[in-house]
């Protein structure tokens, strides 16, 4: 009979850094992943370079139905932290900007640390592994849990699941990890996908069809937040770092405000030119600013071919209006084949924010993206996994 201190379900990020620690305390620890190799998410991330971590990382940088409970991990084990097991490993990184670290090679390097360090505390990780039946033993005093797969049984004290979300099902993503938490009456909010591209309307994307591939530096707006990064049109809508952001808070019917010059305002930008170049037309002036096939599709040509001494109060008022203030109503999202993250998940209240274990069953414990925690883009969700499988770690 296979008897263990640890099963942890689950290989990626989160479930590999919990591993690591337990196996540091002498617990013996088994990784179960169902697909063919460990880290699948880490090595498709940042573009095949990883984005690791974000210097800047607090509990604002996350949303979740209970705050409170990412404070406690989140502070604990810090990016600093992750950053030294990194440069232990002679990984080379750098800032990519917002404080987001990326490998300057591969994201294997990543993978290939964890892997080191899971040999060097004895962690077994069993690959192709899938599960077909959890049980709890309640008549078991030590061992808790009954794990069966398609090629052994299991038994358990600490039963750790680190089975992600959603997101990117042709890299293994299922509900497996809610179906557990249902199982044990553990409530499971509602997911959506989030960091994730944004479609259009019809009338919309007919009006942006000759844009896909143009970028340009926005402010984009939604009822409750708002994000100034690049933002792209593709050729079903909107794409770029501030549209995945903002993603993350747009509800359906809502819409979005988006300030195409957020550096400069246009009615001191008219100023300056009427006092230095009055005859200025209003186009050329604006080509220095903005993509110039932006131009006509957001402002009219009548506008665009007046001189700046030309235009009234109104005029600029509108142009105000059309440039700062430009509100677009998105069709959807581009859903969980494309989104980066789950939004929701099993509910944080259910779980002790220190150790990640369920209240109301012993041994059993959730981290990662399973959970109601969702960070921004830029390396928050890897720290999340860092922070909530190190926290997990140090009692399984």
């Amino acid at each position: 009979m296979n008897k263990l201190d640890v099963v942890v379900i689950g290989a990626g990020a989160a479930g590999l850094m919990c591993a690591i620690e337990a196996g540091k305390r002498n617990r013996q620890v088994l990784v179960l992943e169902k697909s063919n190799k460990i880290g699948k998410k880490i090595l498709m991330s940042g573009g095949g370079r990883c984005n690791f971590t974000n210097y800047h990382t607090s509990f604002n940088n996350y949303i979740s139905h209970n705050p409170n409970f990412i404070k406690s991990a989140l502070s604990r084990y810090q990016p600093l932290q992750f950053i030294d097991l990194v440069k232990k490993y002679n990984i080379p990184f750098h800032e990519k900007g917002l404080g987001q670290l990326f490998c300057d090679n591969k994201s294997s390097d990543i993978v290939n640390m964890l892997s080191t360090e899971c040999k060097q505390v004895a962690v077994n990780i069993a690959v192709n592994s899938d599960i077909k039946k959890i049980e709890l033993l309640k008549d078991q005093a030590t061992y808790r849990f009954k794990i069966v797969t398609t090629t052994a049984t299991f038994f358990c004290e600490s039963l750790v699941i680190a089975t992600g979300g959603l997101s990117i099902p042709t890299l293994g993503a299922s509900p497996f990890g809610y179906k557990i938490a249902e199982q044990f009456d553990i409530p499971v909010w509602p997911t959506r996908a989030g960091l994730v591209p944004l479609t259009l309307h019809e009338a919309d994307k007919k009006l942006f069809q000759h844009l896909p591939g143009i970028s340009c530096t926005v402010q984009v707006k939604s009822e409750n937040q708002k994000f100034s990064e690049s933002m792209l049109f593709t050729h079903r809508g909107l794409s770029g770092p501030a549209i995945l952001q903002i993603s993350s808070y747009w509800h359906a019917g809502q819409a979005l405000y988006i300030d195409f010059l957020p550096q400069l305002k246009i009615d001191k930008l008219v100023s300056t030119f009427r006092k230095n170049s009055p005859t200025q037309l209003l186009k050329t002036v604006l080509n220095n600013y903005l993509p110039k096939n932006l131009l006509p599709t957001i402002i009219s040509p009548d506008f665009l071919n007046q001189s700046v001494q030309q235009l009234t109060q109104n005029n600029i008022n509108e142009l105000h209006s059309l440039i700062h203030h430009y509100v677009l109503k998105p069709n959807g999202t581009e859903g969980y084949r494309t989104a980066e993250v789950t939004l929701g998940g099993v509910d944080c209240n259910a779980l002790s924010s220190k150790t990640m274990e369920v209240k109301q069953v012993p041994g059993l414990y959730f981290i990662g993206e399973v959970l109601d925690v969702t960070g921004w883009l830029g390396g928050y969700n890897f720290q999340w996994a860092w922070s909530s499988g190190w926290a997990a770690g140090q009692v399984v």
